[in-house]
């Protein structure tokens, strides 16, 4: 019955614009009436979302959502996924209230359209279909984003890592950490496992490829707020001691700016609180105490052969030394004889070493007392100049480096100490340390990389001049923030996908 005058009214989409305006109303709200005109009644809404007028592209689009009945919501989820690529910011605003709608009638079905796109669409379509999936996700009730969801979210994220960009795999690391499911220590665990896949530490690491540089520090970026006293970083933590340690003056970075050095060391001293068992624990402690010698100057009066000849200062290093000794310090734990042992019994005794040791340590008191000097008194605003700032940082590293540096001239060396690294906020360092098994409420990995300030914020100081101090704090202090977008280049040109309207 009436099937005629709802033909005549699909039929007048390839009228003039008052029929389109009538057609954009009347086809979706008479839909449900006409099963059998199904089909036609969507193609004939989807040329009215195409249309040249704007006012009836949106009243097109606005109704869509009345479409999405049993077996057309996937459809419609996908329809309105590839309108996702407007660029008219009321149309963009209209697919995204669409899609949110549909959600709520049947969540699978509508992420079954959205990854359907992401892994078969255009460029563009892909780009904005995980924007959505990364910012609107977490604004879905809990009755909507149920376990079921969840999973199926987990599932066709892994079919999408298989080949993704740098930026798009930071964005999914983002979706998949919000999930409730995943807030566990085995949704943590998993979410590491994803990292480590991608970040493919069975490769032979070449530190002058930008590329694979990149790719290690952006896969250990993201899997940093996620290690744990129970989903450990021994993984990590192993790769860098091996592969990343001693490549380390060699490093490359397509990233203007970036000390990638300190970068990586500042990454090594985070993941080493939750390192677990560890295969070659002996080797890379071996590794770490070397490397950080390198940052220990020679005294003057014990330089050989002319080394730092001239009354030339050392320059030294702090923010350097204050990862790799808070990362030996952290691992030496685990093998508290190593500096004792037989086969480093020369080391400790080798009186080059020990002096070597107390001159940084007694350049360092003096470096810390002429810092608390510059800095006393001062409060409020006085402490907010830019190079006020520095020298409370600076103050941090020193401080920091001289109670682990205690520890080491203990007899036998200790590792009781406890400090919280100068670039963490201390409440979040100590809430970090206080996960348990049954803790499923812990901050998910983006709020934890916006903690501090941009990485941008790279700022030099130049500590006061002194017997110990002249050159002594050329260190370049710089806050790790987020990440920068499109530096996915090495990461799979994501094959070929099909292109063009496919609805």
């Amino acid at each position: 019955q009436h099937k005629d005058a709802y033909q005549v009214i699909l039929d007048g989409v390839k009228g003039g614009a008052k029929e389109k305006r009538l057609a954009a109303q009347f086809i979706p709200k008479f839909f449900k009436h006409f099963p059998e005109l199904a089909d036609s009644a969507i193609n004939a809404q989807l040329d009215l979302c195409e249309d040249e007028d704007v006012s009836i592209r949106r009243q097109a689009i606005k109704e869509l959502p009345q479409f999405a009945t049993g077996d057309n919501l996937p459809r419609v989820a996908d329809i309105l996924t590839q309108l996702l690529q407007s660029d008219d910011s009321a149309e963009f605003n209209l697919v995204n209230n669409a899609l949110l709608s549909i959600f709520k009638m049947d969540a699978k079905g509508t992420l079954g359209g959205l990854f359907s796109q992401i892994l078969q669409g255009e460029d563009i379509v892909r780009e904005r279909a995980i924007k959505f999936l990364s910012t609107k996700l977490k604004t879905l009730p809990e009755e909507v984003m149920t376990k079921e969801v969840e999973e199926f979210i987990l599932t066709e994220s892994k079919k999408v890592l298989e080949d993704v960009t740098g930026e798009e795999f930071v964005l999914f690391m983002k979706i998949l950490s919000g999930l409730k499911s995943l807030q566990t220590v085995n949704g943590r665990q998993q979410l590491v496992e994803l990292v480590a896949e991608q970040a493919d530490l069975e490769q032979t690491f070449n530190p002058s490829d930008p590329d694979c540089v990149d790719r290690i520090l952006q896969c250990t970026r993201q899997a940093v707020p996620l290690f744990s006293k129970n989903v450990h970083s021994s993984k990590f933590v192993t790769y860098f001691c091996e592969h990343v340690l001693p490549n380390l003056g060699s490093l490359t970075t397509p990233v203007e700016g970036l000390d990638i050095q300190l970068e990586v060391l500042k990454l090594l001293a985070e993941m080493s609180s939750f390192c677990g068992d560890m295969e070659k624990l002996e080797s890379n402690l071996k590794k770490l105490f070397d490397k950080l010698l390198e940052y220990m100057p020679l005294p003057p009066e014990e330089a050989e052969n002319g080394e730092n000849a001239g009354n030339e200062e050392p320059k030294l290093q702090f923010s350097y030394v204050e990862c790799l000794l808070y990362s030996f310090h952290q691992l030496g734990r685990k093998l508290p004889d190593f500096l004792t042992a037989k086969l480093n019994a020369e080391k400790l005794k080798d009186f080059k070493i020990r002096r070597v040791l107390q001159y940084f340590a007694r350049g360092l008191q003096v470096y810390i007392r002429q810092l608390r000097l510059a800095l006393q008194g001062k409060t409020g605003e006085a402490l907010k100049t830019e190079e006020n700032k520095i020298k409370v940082v600076a103050l941090k590293i020193t401080n920091n480096i001289n109670v682990l540096i205690k520890d080491l001239f203990h007899i036998p060396p200790s590792y009781k100490s406890t400090v919280t690294l100068s670039w963490k906020p201390v409440q979040k360092a100590d809430a970090s340390q206080k996960r348990t098994s049954e803790d499923t409420t812990s901050s998910s990995p983006p709020k934890k990389a916006s903690a501090g300030p941009k990485r941008d914020a790279r700022q030099i100081y130049n500590p006061p001049s002194g017997k110990y101090s002249s050159n002594l704090g050329s260190f370049s202090y710089e806050q790790r923030g987020g990440f920068r977008g499109g530096r996915g280049r090495g990461w799979g040109g994501r094959g070929n996908r099909s292109r063009g309207r496919i609805y």
